[in-house]
């Protein structure tokens, strides 16, 4: 393809320079995703109470969030592919830990310990590239880029992750499952990092690392809107890890089998990956802070009780129960343009900006479990249910709050939009 025309990745929102990049965060998050859908229940099925379930994803969730914050700033500070690198290490460590001494004999210390180190991973990984995306992409196409990047980020994680384990687990075995993770993610990792070729020049500028690492932190000071941005992140996919700690077994109570609840799962988030790349375009055109408001918070508010009552409503129908979960997950995507709102917030210091929101991405991954684990036992199922509603609600109303200057749709819908996104070479 020459310079003078658009290649048909370019044409369809993904920077053709970073192309092998999605392709390799697409299959490390499918390795990174094979026990999302039924290793809750499985825990459960050899003894661990509900109770210890949750802890050990809100522990999980903890290094994720911690990971997450790190990996805007340090990609930012020390490059991508460095920071990416680490991710890799880490999971490899955490996945031996976990399933090497921590699951035979279920030994609850080494689980947590271990399975704490592999929630450093993928945020590592996945959101260093992201930031990679913000800076590397044309301003107007930004929207589309980063729904692209939800595409294949969400595709691994709960779609190929989902089918491939309903598949492993019966012909592998759970444990062996796990251990093919790590092929997975390795894979991955040579596609992002060496055959993607693309240069990113880190630390450029006077600002010292450790002033690099405040300003994921004094941003949120310094510009409110970055810190609502990070709140309404958090609720974005809250219920997303709050589902597989107590819907499983709350299915299994209406008639439904595990391998079920994976199809269930899986479709789920295949119409998930598709409006990822919708809304993407929506929000590039009906507004990125309207598509977030309306669609993400108000729809995915209404989707979350209707998916939960959908066994009682619609008599243990099999389809009904899947299209009401594809409803809420074709919605749960409608947040999507959060990532090109946020980081357009502010002039520079957009690694800081996408920190705040990795973060916010992160801590969805403990406040998710942790919901589960403080209030089930109190509220039960349903009580959990309405909580993770009124969140979505709450983010609708945080969202209002969240504008671009002279209130634009988008970036590049303003007069005059500062040069910072460093062109392809």
């Amino acid at each position: 393809m020459t310079h003078s025309g658009k290649s048909v990745l370019d044409k369809a929102g993904i920077p053709k320079h970073l192309a092998w990049g999605y392709l390799g965060i697409l299959i490390f998050m499918m390795g990174d995703g094979v026990e999302q859908g039924w290793l809750s229940p499985y825990l459960l099925g050899r003894g661990l109470t509900i109770q210890q379930s949750a802890s050990l994803f809100t522990v999980y969730g903890i290094t994720i969030a911690i990971s997450s914050w790190f990996s805007g700033v340090l990609a930012e500070g020390y490059g991508p592919k460095k920071t990416m690198l680490a991710g890799i290490l880490l999971y490899i460590l955490g996945t031996i830990g976990f399933v090497g001494y921590g699951m035979p004999e279920l030994h609850f210390p080494v689980m947590l310990i271990t399975y704490a180190i592999r929630g450093f991973g993928y945020p590592l990984f996945a959101y260093s590239f992201l930031v990679w995306i913000t800076y590397r992409s044309p301003q107007q196409k930004l929207g589309t880029a980063v729904g692209w990047f939800w595409f294949v980020f969400t595709g691994g994680l709960n779609v190929f992750g989902a089918y491939y384990s309903s598949w492993a687990i019966e012909h592998l075995g759970y444990l062996n499952t796990l251990w093919s993770s790590i092929f997975w993610v390795v894979l991955g990792a040579f596609f992002a990092l060496v055959l993607n070729t693309d240069k990113f020049k880190a630390g450029e500028g006077t600002v010292s690392k450790s002033e690099e690492l405040a300003k994921g932190l004094t941003i949120m000071r310094e510009e409110p809107k970055v810190l609502l941005g990070g709140i309404v992140r958090i609720i974005n996919t809250t219920a997303q890890f709050a589902f597989p700690v107590f819907l499983p077994t709350y299915m299994a109570a209406h008639g439904f089998s595990t391998t079920a609840w994976l199809q269930i799962w899986g479709t789920i988030f295949t119409a998930n990956i598709a409006f990822n790349l919708i809304f993407g375009f929506v929000g590039d055109g009906f507004g990125w802070k309207n598509t977030v408001m309306w669609f993400g918070g108000v729809g995915c508010a209404l989707t979350t009780l209707l998916f939960y009552y959908s066994p009682v409503l619609f008599g243990g129908s099999f389809w009904l129960v899947m299209l009401s979960g594809v409803l809420w997950g074709a919605l749960l995507a409608g947040y999507v343009p959060l990532s090109a709102l946020v980081p357009s917030l502010v002039k520079k210091d957009k690694g800081a900006a996408m920190a705040v929101l990795n973060l916010g991405a992160g801590l969805a991954v403990f406040v998710g479990p942790a919901i589960v684990g403080i209030f089930i036992g109190t509220v039960g199922n349903e009580g959990v249910v309405w909580i993770l509603a009124s969140l979505y609600f709450i983010s609708a109303l945080l969202t209002k709050y969240i504008s671009l200057p002279d209130n634009a749709k988008t970036a590049h819908s303003l007069k005059k939009v500062p040069d910072i996104i460093l062109k392809s070479e």
